[in-house]
C-alpha cells in the first residue's frame, strides 16, 4: 500500500505465470530457530528501533526477504509453498487474497491482539489464515496548482472524470500490471456494476485517459503535481494514486509546505486492505507466530503509517497528524466483497485490457 508501490505482476488478472524460485536459498530459519523470515513486497518498511525492540523482547532475529512487487511476491509464494522462502508473508491485499487462500498459502493462526482490529477488516474469522495489517484508499489525486491556474474545479467523482472539462488530464496504471491500476478498475466495477463499468471505461478512453505500466511512472513521470513530475515537466494533472500521497508530498518536501500541493478526489476511492499470514510449511512456526503478533502490536501499528504510508487497522493505534490534515481516509470508499473479486477479477482484467489497450 505504500506510495512507493509500483507494478504488480502481469499475472494479476491473467492467471499465474511461471516464476523461478530465485529468492534466498535460506529456507527461513531452517536449522536456526532464532531466525524468523518475513517475505514481503518491496514496499515493506519499519523503523530500525521498533524492529530492534521486537528482536530484543522476543529473542528472534528478523530476516526480511523483499520479493518484488505485490503480485509477483504473492505468485512466487504460491509456487514455493511446499518449500517456502520464509515463515510469514506480508502484503497480500483484498484484490488478490482469494488466490492466496485458494492455493493454501497460509496455515491457521489467530494472532494475539486480533480482537483489537477494526471489525470491518476482520475476514476469514472461522479459520484465521490471515491477519489484517493495514488499509489504504486508491484514489485519483489532483494537482492543485494546475486547477487553480486554469480556474477549473478539480473532479470529485468517477462521473466527473468523463466530462469534457477533464479531457486528456488523467493518467492511470495498467490494471493487469499494477496494484493501484487494478484497484481503480475494481472501484469502477463497484460503482457501476457488472453491466455498467465497461461503458464507463469506453467513455473514459474517449476522454483521453492515458495508461502506463505502473505507479512509479504514472506518479513520478506523468503527474504534474508530484515532486518528480515537476522535475520531469509532466503534463497530466490527474493521477490514480493513494489518499496518503498528499501527506507524503508534505513530509518529504524541503522546506515543508503548510498545505499539500496535491488533493484527493474523494468520490473516486477504492478501499484496499493488506494482510499477513503464517506460511504453510514454515520452518519456524513459533517465531512466525511471534512476528504476526508484533505486526498488530501497538508499537508497530503506530510506527507503520510514516514508513509505508498506510493506515493502521488496530483500533487504538495513533494516526499521524499529517495524515489527518492532508490525507484522511475516504468516508465512503467503494468496496467489493473478496468473493466477488475472486469470481470476476480475471475476466474483468481481460475485458478491460481488450477494451482500453487494444
Amino acid at each position: 500500500m505504500s506510495i512507493k508501490r509500483t507494478t504488480t505482476a502481469a499475472a494479476i488478472g491473467l492467471g499465474l505465470v511461471t516464476l523461478s524460485a530465485c529468492g534466498s536459498s535460506d529456507s527461513g530459519g531452517a536449522g536456526d530457530s532464532k531466525t524468523v523470515t518475513l517475505v514481503s513486497h518491496d514496499s515493506w518498511a519499519v523503523s530500525k528501533s521498533v524492529l530492534q525492540d521486537f528482536e530484543k523482547q522476543s529473542g528472534y532475529k528478523v530476516k526480511v526477504l523483499k520479493d518484488g512487487d505485490a503480485g509477483q511476491a504473492v505468485n512466487k509464494a504460491i509456487l514455493t509453498k511446499d518449500n517456502p522462502q520464509g515463515d510469514v508473508f506480508f502484503g497480500v491485499d483484498n484484490t488478490l487474497l482469494s488466490r492466496a487462500l485458494d492455493n493454501g498459502l497460509f496455515q491457521p493462526y489467530e494472532a494475539k491482539g486480533s480482537d483489537q482490529i477494526v471489525q470491518q477488516y476482520r475476514i476469514d474469522q472461522d479459520k484465521h489464515r490471515v491477519t489484517p495489517i493495514d488499509s489504504g484508499d486508491i484514489c485519483v489525486n489532483y494537482d492543485k496548482a494546475y486547477f487553480s491556474k486554469h480556474k477549473l474545479a478539480p473532479p470529485a467523482s468517477f462521473d466527473d472524470l468523463i466530462k469534457p472539462a477533464y479531457k486528456n488530464l488523467l493518467v492511470t496504471e495498467n490494471a493487469a500490471t499494477s496494484s493501484p491500476g487494478l484497484g481503480f478498475l475494481l472501484g469502477t466495477a463497484a460503482k457501476y456494476g457488472d453491466d455498467g463499468w465497461q461503458d464507463y471505461w469506453k467513455k473514459l478512453r474517449a476522454n483521453g485517459v492515458k495508461v502506463v505500466d505502473g505507479w512509479e511512472q504514472a506518479y513520478n513521470d506523468e503527474f504534474s503535481g508530484s515532486a518528480g513530475g515537476k522535475k520531469a515537466k509532466a503534463d497530466r494533472p490527474l493521477v490514480v494514486s493513494y489518499a496518503s500521497s498528499p501527506p507524503a508530498e508534505v513530509i518529504y518536501a524541503d522546506p515543508k509546505p503548510k498545505t499539500a500541493p496535491t488533493g484527493v478526489a474523494s468520490g473516486t476511492c477504492f478501499r484496499q486492505v493488506e494482510y499477513a499470514g503464517l506460511l504453510s510449511n514454515a520452518k519456524n512456526t513459533k517465531g512466525g507466530k511471534a512476528l504476526l503478533d508484533f505486526l498488530i502490536s501497538v508499537e508497530f501499528q503506530d510506527d507503520m503509517p510514516l514508513n509505508m504510508f498506510v493506515y493502521p487497522v488496530r483500533e487504538t493505534a495513533q494516526v499521524p497528524e499529517e495524515f489527518v490534515k492532508f490525507g484522511p481516509q475516504a468516508k465512503d470508499p467503494e468496496t467489493l466483497a473478496p468473493a466477488k473479486i475472486a469470481d470476476n477479477r480475471d475476466q474483468w482484467v481481460k475485458s478491460w485490457t481488450s477494451l482500453v489497450l487494444k
